[in-house]
């Protein structure tokens, strides 16, 4: 009898196969209470790489951390009336705390606009004051009716940026420039993938907002995920929360403001765009263990050399674990490996050390060959910076092979159904096709302009629809 796979096949069931990694690579399980889930030290480690990577990113945009509170008064989310239409069909509500019942129900922090808002204005009082560039690393409760670990959780963690300026030009740009110098960036150098920068149309904007931008990816299966997005929130919350400052002029003036937030979604992204049926492929520049060091048997000399390897490639600056837990057998060790998608592995055995080399296996270019044990530490580098650059070009190719250029409603709607996206002008499409591909559980994902670039405007000529189905 053929040996059952260890993972389900992505062809089979891609469903199936996503929860299966998931599982079988130790990134998280299911919490206690329906929709949250327990993110696993390996998963935790790849969040904590994007955390780190992303975190500078944003400094460097002369943004400061700061910590708001998770609970909030039910009647910060009122003030904002689009707002609190979006988030109400989410929001978990605290009535009762310490045995008695809240003379004010909190909201459990479905996102800061409001609390934050609260705070800058008392914060901001004058020109001299803007920018204010805020961001915060927290956790997040959106009661999810249809939940999937990572992708769809009641709770998830995240950050937020929030940021208040003097006019609505500074902080259209400063929205934009998220949106492409942190995201975009971030996704496609170290995540290594391929995204789609978009404006998204009215229906789908952030409650409050006035405009979204928005970085969307096709997975393994076709469909679209929302990877991060940037909202321009224009004046709506400094209304709402009388949000002013003293110009230079002596005038008293609203500020303009701009949200935007990446998730741990971006762990699930991971698994579905760059999976396969061997579970996870990791892109080396965020890989927390770049190369595993492989004992094949318990031999002291072997044990020896691994070490020594270890240490010469960890010198070469590379993100190095050493596995000399020769209790447990090799093959099994190996397949742990190949599903937590380790970049490159290098085996040593007794015949290997006599023989100078080691086999290096290849997990996301895929084969294996021996090599000298004294060209790893130069050999190693070179490999990862190929792999990482391999990965992107695959889901490049994979999006553009399954997007069609088409002028109809039907003809989008056959484009999602059978696995792929559509670009359609959004002149032909509108909010009627909009409504009607909805029908069909397929929506625009987002706008961009024939060049690729993101329109200055809804309506701007030669507007492009992207349309799949999603995540």
């Amino acid at each position: 009898m053929a040996k059952a796979p260890v993972l389900t096949p992505r062809t089979d069931d891609f469903p199936r196969w996503y929860q299966d990694v998931i599982n079988k690579a130790e990134l998280a399980d299911n919490g206690p209470v329906r929709g949250t889930m327990v993110i696993r030290p390996y998963g935790y480690g790849l969040w904590e790489r994007m955390q780190r990577d992303m975190d500078a990113r944003i400094k460097a945009q002369g943004v400061e951390n700061a910590y708001f509170p998770l609970f909030i008064p039910q009647s910060y989310l009122t003030k904002e009336a689009e707002h609190v239409e979006g988030f109400a069909p989410e929001l978990a509500v605290v009535t009762h705390g310490g045995g008695k019942e809240l003379e004010e129900p909190v909201v459990v922090r479905p996102t800061s606009e409001t609390i934050i808002n609260d705070y800058f204005s008392k914060w901001v009082q004058s020109y001299r004051d803007l920018p204010l560039l805020i961001n915060q690393w927290a956790n997040v409760v959106r009661w999810e009716m249809r939940p999937r670990l990572f992708l769809r959780t009641s709770e998830f963690l995240w950050q937020e940026g929030h940021t208040a300026h003097a006019t609505y030009e500074e902080a259209r740009d400063f929205a934009a420039r998220i949106h492409r110098e942190v995201y975009a960036d971030f996704m496609e150098n170290v995540l290594a993938m391929d995204v789609v920068l978009g404006r998204k149309t009215p229906k789908e904007r952030f409650a409050g907002a006035i405009n979204t931008l928005t970085l969307e990816g096709m997975m393994g299966d076709g469909k679209a995920l929302q990877m991060g997005t940037s909202h321009e929130l224009g004046q709506n919350f400094a209304k709402a929360f009388d949000t002013r400052y003293l110009s230079k002029d002596g005038e008293r003036e609203l500020v303009w403001q701009t949200s935007w937030g990446s998730t741990t979604r971006m762990i699930g992204a991971l698994v579905m765009m760059h999976g396969d049926d061997n579970g996870l492929r990791v892109p080396p520049r965020l890989a927390p263990t770049q190369v595993v060091v492989l004992a094949i048997k318990g031999d002291d000399a072997v044990l020896a050399k691994v070490r020594e390897v270890g240490d010469r490639l960890a010198a070469a600056g590379v993100r190095v674990r050493v596995d000399d837990r020769t209790d447990t057998p090799f093959g099994r060790r190996a397949v742990d490996w190949e599903l937590k998608g380790v970049p490159l592995r290098v085996e040593i055995g007794p015949r290997d050390l006599e023989n100078g080399t080691a086999m290096l296996v290849r997990r996301i270019a895929g084969g294996k060959e021996p090599v000298a044990i004294d060209a790893l530490d130069e050999l190693c580098p070179k490999l990862l910076e190929e792999d990482q650059a391999l990965l992107l070009r695959q889901s490049r190719e994979r999006r553009e092979a399954r997007t069609t250029d088409v002028r109809t409603v039907e003809e989008a709607a056959e484009a999602a159904a059978a696995g792929g996206w559509a670009r359609i002008p959004w002149a032909d499409l509108g909010p009627e096709g909009e409504a009607k591909l909805a029908e069909q559980a397929v929506t625009v994902r987002c706008l961009v302009g024939e060049d690729g670039s993101v329109p200055a405007s809804d309506d701007a000529p030669g507007t492009l629809a992207v349309v799949a189905r999603a995540y």
